[in-house]
């Protein structure tokens, strides 16, 4: 039940974020919800496609609604939210924390093996700003600047190895998420990337 409240947590503010991407490209309304329904539901598509598992927007309609109900939040409060860019980021990384974990215990749920789940945990945390970024004519920000799918690695290696441990999961899940958060803050403030491919390391 707190992961599913979690993960509409994240759909909402995802989507609010892809609908913002969308009007920084200068997109009309339609362009917008199409950007912000693949910011916030791409990578868990995407998971349960490789997972031959029931998509979760389909099955759920909840998951649609929210899309809607973010975009049309992002649309009204538009120059208050640019204004305020600094909260967003933060709860954009709290999102992909929360997806994170979201897509790892669904692979773990599956017994996958674990590095298996933990790909399937970046998937779900970071292919919709793939395909985001892609359908806005960007090279995708994960292959080119910020550390994010590091972090949530950092994250999801934490998950599991908590688990193991058989701490409890509400504890589990908020020092993993708490984790990805600081580690996306942190290399942000600091302006710290991995190298790029043309620079020596």
């Amino acid at each position: 039940m707190v992961l599913t409240i979690l993960d509409f947590i994240g759909v909402f503010v995802f989507s609010m974020s892809g609908l913002l991407a969308a009007s920084n490209k200068k997109m009309d309304v339609f362009g917008g919800l199409i950007i912000a329904f693949v910011t916030a539901l791409g990578g868990g598509t995407l998971r349960d496609i490789l997972l031959d598992q029931p998509i979760a927007w389909i099955v759920n309609p909840w998951y649609i609604y929210l899309v809607i109900f973010g975009s049309i939040a992002a649309l009204a409060f538009n120059k208050v939210l640019f204004k305020i860019r600094k909260a967003l980021f933060l709860f954009d990384s709290i999102g992909i924390g929360l997806f994170m974990i979201i897509g790892l215990q669904k692979g773990l749920s599956l017994e996958l093996p674990l590095i298996t789940a933990l790909i399937f945990g970046v998937i779900t945390a970071t292919f919709g700003g793939v395909i985001r970024d892609t359908l806005s004519n960007e090279v995708p920000l994960i292959f080119r600047k910020e550390i994010y799918a590091t972090a949530c690695i950092a994250g999801g290696l934490l998950f599991i190895g908590l688990k193991l441990l058989e701490v409890p999961e509400t504890i589990n899940l908020i020092s993993s998420v708490v984790l990805v958060t600081t580690i996306r803050i942190v290399v942000v403030l600091k302006k710290w990337r991995l190298p790029l491919l043309n620079e020596e390391l």
